[in-house]
């Protein structure tokens, strides 16, 4: 007998949609069933995505945000929940790097890391676990109690690697993160898990692994090669699906053996 899992009916709402992961996470659940909104800084791309999805028969709407912004975050959430519905799925995936040596990070480099993946990262979970939490409590309406919020760290959050070491600061926040709020919050049905995600091939990446250093990471990886944002595809619907009402405060790897 075939599983499936079904997301119709559902919203959800992806940062950092633009590109990369998010792009592909966004397309992930429009093809499960659910409603898509999409935010980012960049709106052109955006639009080109939504055309993309639009056209095989899904559901997808477009809000530019700038999760750095605190009432940019407010307004977004507000505008998404007026348009579409109310939000019952959150992948908070928004993120941004660097690569440097610890001693060379400056105050900026820092403050840009920070202020994308931690502040903005727990702002945008906070504006959205707020509604959840308001219907939950019957104090809002909703036809959907609960949620699911995923947040996407980093297996450099788990472990230190050379060179994003800030960055690894960040994610390891992001875990933490996960499992406050999974504690909080979970009593009201909003379960709250982390991917971490080693090595993936994404259109900001994609050159390194041509080159002379990226060749000799791949040489240091388990089996010798980077995931693709379609191997992450089946770990986040299952985190989505209301059958997955037990999995909460789980961070879950997700690097090919990267980390063992």
């Amino acid at each position: 007998m075939a599983y499936s899992i079904d997301l119709s009916g559902r919203v959800a709402f992806i940062t950092g949609a633009s590109s990369g992961l998010g792009a592909q996470f966004a397309r992930t659940l429009s093809n499960a069933g659910a409603a898509v909104v999409l935010a980012s800084r960049r709106l052109e791309r955006l639009k080109e995505l939504r055309a993309e999805i639009d056209g095989q028969g899904g559901d997808a709407h477009v809000i530019e945000l700038d999760v750095t912004n605190y009432d940019a975050i407010k307004s977004a959430v507000a505008h998404a929940e007026t348009e579409v519905g109310s939000i019952d799925i959150l992948v908070n995936n928004s993120g941004v790097s660097t690569t440097q040596r610890l001693q060379d990070v400056s105050e900026d480099d820092f403050d840009f890391m920070f202020n994308t993946n931690v502040r903005g990262a727990f702002f945008v979970a906070q504006e959205v676990g707020k509604r959840m939490l308001a219907r939950a409590r019957g104090s809002a309406p909703g036809t959907f109690t609960g949620g699911r919020i995923i947040n996407i760290a980093s297996v450099a959050g788990l472990r230190a690697l050379p060179q994003i070491g800030v960055y690894g600061m960040s994610k390891a926040a992001i875990v933490q993160m996960t499992k406050a709020m999974a504690l909080e919050w979970g009593r009201f049905g909003i379960n709250v898990n982390a991917i971490c995600p080693g090595y993936i091939d994404t259109e900001l990446n994609h050159q390194h692994w041509q080159t002379e250093q990226g060749k000799k990471l791949l040489q240091m990886l388990p089996r010798k090669r980077v995931g693709q944002a379609k191997d992450l595809d089946a770990l986040l619907v299952m985190l989505c699906a209301n059958e997955s009402h037990f999995i909460n405060g789980a961070v879950i790897s997700a690097d090919d053996g990267f980390g063992v």
